[in-house]
C-alpha cells in the first residue's frame, strides 16, 4: 500500500513539485509536466514522452541530456490530456519538430493523437509513435495492439540519441520505429498495486501463484501459475521472449542484444540480481552477446510485486544509440559535459476570451449546464459500481476517471454560465476540462464527443432537435475516428451508435427532442446491457476477453446512465428545445 500522501487527489501534483525541487538542475515544471532545464540543440528534434503518473522513473525521470526533452504527466494511471501534451511539446520544441512517444494504451493513443493534430495545425511539425513491446497483450500478427511496458525505455533512448545526433524528424521517427520493432517484453506479478487512499489493491493474485503477463496499470495477467524459483522464472521469461525473434534475424549466435530486468515496485534489487544471474547464463548459452544491460526499477507500478524482462535486439546504429551517454534524473549512462542552464521562464496562461453569443444560445447554455450537472449526479451515485464492472477484465479505474471528469465538466459549465458563454462554447470548455481532469481512455472519449457536439451547437442559435441529433452524429463519428472502435468491439461505441441512429430517426419523424431523446436513451441502455455478450477486441480488457463475458462494458453502461439522466433534464426543462426551427425563427432569436 501507499503510506505517505496528503490528499489522494493532490498526489500527482505534489509528487511533480517534489520531483522538480529535487532535480532542478535537469528539469523544470511547465503546465502539463516537465521539460529539460538545460539548453538543447537549436533546431533539433524534441522527444516528448508521457503517460500516467505512478510509474516512476517513467516518465519524468527520463527527461534530461541524451534522453527525452519533455514528459507529459497525467493523473495516477491516467493518460495526460491533449492540452497537457501540447503545453509540454510547445515548451520542449527546439525548432526541428516534435516526436510524441508513449505506451500503446487507448487513452494515450487518443490524447497524443489529438495533440499531434493540434500541434501540426499550429505549425509545429509533429510525429507519433506508440511503443508495443509487451508480447502477452496481443499475438504477433496483431502486434500493433500490444501495450508498451519497460520497452518504452529502449525506444525513448534510441529516438533521443538520434535527435542528439542531429537527425531530422523523419529520420528520428524511423529509428524509433525500428527500435520498437526490435523490442520484446514479458512480465509477471505476485500481487497487485494499491493507489494512494485506496483500501484494496486494483487486483489480487491467488496465494502461492503469480500472474504472467501483468500490465503496468494493474491489469491482471493472462494466466496464473504457481510461484516458481528464481531460476525457473528466468527460464520462463527468456524462453517466451526467444520464441519471438524479430524479423530479419536468422541466427542467435553472435547476435548482440541489450537487456532490461525491470522491478515493478515491490521486488527488491537483490531479488532482481538473483533472477538476472540465470537470465545472463541462458542468453550466453544461446550465443547472444549482452550489451550494457540494466537491472533495476525503470517502469514501475507503485507497490506492485513483480518484474518484467525486456530484450532489445540491436543493429549497429541502435547499439550506438543505446550506448550513447545520457544524464537524466533516473537514468545515467557514460559521461557528458553539463549543458548550459536555461534562464528562468515564466509560463503564463493563454488569453482566455469567451466568444460573443446570442441571447438564444445563452439560454440554451443553461440547459446544457443542467444536463452536465445531471451527468455528474448519476456518475457520483454509481462510481463504485462502474469500478466493479471495469475491474472484471480491466483495471477498475473507470468509475474514478468518470468521477474526476464529470465533476470538472460541471464546474467549468458553471464558470461559463457566469461568463455569459453560449451553448457551444460552454460545452467545448466543459469537454476540455473533462479530458484534462479525467485523463485515460474515458476522458479522451468524452472530451472528443462533447467537443464535437459543442462545435455543431455553436453560439448563435438556440439548438433545435435536428441540430442536436446532428451534433450527436458528429460526436459518434469523432469518437470512432480517434478511438478506432467499431461496432462489436465492446466499447462505448456499441451504445452510442444505436442512440445516435434512434435520435436522428425520431427527430426526422417530427418528434419533439425530449421524447426523441428519451426513446433513444432507452435504446442505448438496451445496447449497453447487450455488450455483456460481447468479447472486447481493443483496449486493456482485450487480453482478458473471456473474463468479461457476461459483464457489460463499463463505458457503454456509464454512457447509458448519463443519457438517461439528461433525458430527465430535457423533459423537465420549462423552455424545451424544439424539434426543429425555421431560419426565420432562428434569426428572430438573435
Amino acid at each position: 500500500m501507499t503510506y505517505l500522501f496528503n490528499q489522494p487527489s493532490a498526489f500527482a501534483r505534489e509528487l511533480t513539485e517534489g520531483f522538480v525541487a529535487a532535480h532542478a538542475d535537469k528539469v523544470r515544471q511547465v503546465p502539463g509536466g516537465v521539460v529539460r532545464s538545460t539548453r538543447s540543440r537549436e533546431g533539433g528534434v524534441a522527444i516528448v514522452v508521457g503517460g500516467g503518473s505512478g510509474h516512476y522513473p517513467a516518465f519524468a525521470g527520463l527527461v534530461g541530456q541524451g534522453l527525452a526533452h519533455g514528459a507529459a504527466m497525467g493523473n495516477l494511471f491516467a493518460s495526460p490530456s491533449a492540452q497537457q501534451i501540447c503545453a509540454v511539446a510547445r515548451a520542449a520544441h527546439n525548432g526541428g519538430g516534435v516526436l510524441l512517444t508513449f505506451g500503446n494504451y487507448a487513452g494515450d493513443v487518443l490524447h497524443f493523437g489529438q495533440a499531434r493534430a493540434r500541434l501540426n495545425a499550429e505549425g509545429i511539425p509533429c510525429e507519433l509513435l506508440a511503443v508495443t513491446d509487451d508480447i502477452s497483450s496481443a499475438p504477433l500478427n496483431e502486434w500493433q495492439k500490444r501495450r508498451g511496458v519497460a520497452g518504452d525505455l529502449m525506444v525513448f533512448k534510441a529516438a533521443s540519441a538520434a535527435a542528439e545526433a542531429g537527425y531530422d524528424l523523419a529520420a528520428v521517427l524511423e529509428v524509433a520505429e525500428r527500435a520498437n520493432q526490435r523490442t520484446r517484453s514479458l512480465g509477471v506479478a505476485f500481487s497487485g498495486c494499491t493507489l494512494p487512499g485506496a483500501e484494496h489493491p486494483l487486483f489480487t493474485v491467488p496465494e502461492g501463484m503469480m500472474a504472467v503477463g501483468m500490465g503496468i496499470h494493474g491489469e491482471p495477467g493472462i494466466r496464473d501459475v504457481p510461484i516458481s524459483t528464481a531460476d525457473e522464472l528466468a527460464e520462463l521469461l527468456v524462453g517466451s521472449l526467444l520464441k519471438e525473434v524479430p524479423h530479419g534475424i536468422t541466427t542467435l549466435s553472435g547476435q548482440r542484444i541489450s537487456v532490461v530486468l525491470n522491478g515493478l515496485g515491490g521486488v527488491k534489487y537483490e531479488e532482481l540480481f538473483v533472477v538476472y544471474r540465470r537470465i545472463s547464463q541462458l542468453l550466453v548459452d544461446q550465443g547472444l552477446t549482452v550489451v550494457e544491460p540494466e537491472v533495476g526499477e525503470l517502469v514501475t507500478s507503485f507497490d506492485m510485486a513483480g518484474l518484467s524482462l525486456t530484450l532489445f535486439w540491436l543493429d549497429e546504429e541502435l547499439e550506438r544509440f543505446w550506448r550513447a551517454p545520457a544524464d537524466a534524473p533516473a537514468f545515467r549512462k557514460g559521461s557528458l559535459s553539463p549543458a548550459e542552464p536555461l534562464a528562468e521562464r515564466a509560463f503564463t496562461a493563454e488569453l482566455d476570451v469567451i466568444p460573443t453569443a446570442t441571447a438564444a444560445s445563452k439560454a440554451a447554455a443553461h440547459c446544457v449546464a443542467a444536463a452536465l450537472n445531471a451527468a455528474r449526479d448519476i456518475v457520483l451515485a454509481n462510481v463504485t459500481e462502474l469500478g466493479r464492472i471495469d475491474a472484471i477484465a480491466g483495471d477498475g479505474d473507470h468509475g474514478i476517471g468518470m468521477e474526476r471528469g464529470v465533476i470538472a465538466a460541471a464546474e467549468k459549465a458553471a464558470e461559463m454560465l457566469e461568463r455569459q458563454a453560449g451553448a457551444g462554447t460552454l460545452l467545448q470548455r466543459a469537454a476540455d476540462a473533462w479530458a484534462d481532469r479525467a485523463g485515460g481512455t474515458s476522458g479522451a472519449i468524452w472530451g472528443v464527443a462533447l467537443n464535437a457536439l459543442g462545435t455543431v451547437l455553436g453560439d448563435e442559435q438556440r439548438p433545435d432537435g435536428r441540430r442536436v441529433a446532428d451534433g450527436i452524429r458528429q460526436a459518434k463519428e469523432s469518437v470512432m475516428h480517434f478511438g478506432k472502435a467499431k461496432p462489436g468491439d465492446k466499447t462505448l461505441v456499441d451504445a452510442l451508435i444505436p442512440f445516435s441512429s434512434a435520435l436522428t430517426q425520431r427527430v426526422e419523424a417530427g418528434m419533439r427532442l425530449p421524447e426523441a431523446w428519451q426513446q433513444a436513451a432507452q435504446r442505448a441502455q438496451q445496447a449497453a446491457d447487450d455488450t455483456a455478450q460481447l468479447l472486447p477486441k481493443i483496449g486493456r480488457a482485450r487480453p482478458l476477453a473471456e473474463k468479461s463475458l457476461g459483464t457489460p462494458d463499463a463505458g457503454a453502461i456509464s454512457l447509458a446512465m448519463i443519457l438517461d439522466a439528461v433525458s430527465s433534464v430535457l423533459n423537465s426543462d420549462t423552455t424545451p428545445i424544439p424539434s426543429h426551427q425555421t431560419a426565420t425563427q432562428a434569426e428572430s432569436e438573435r
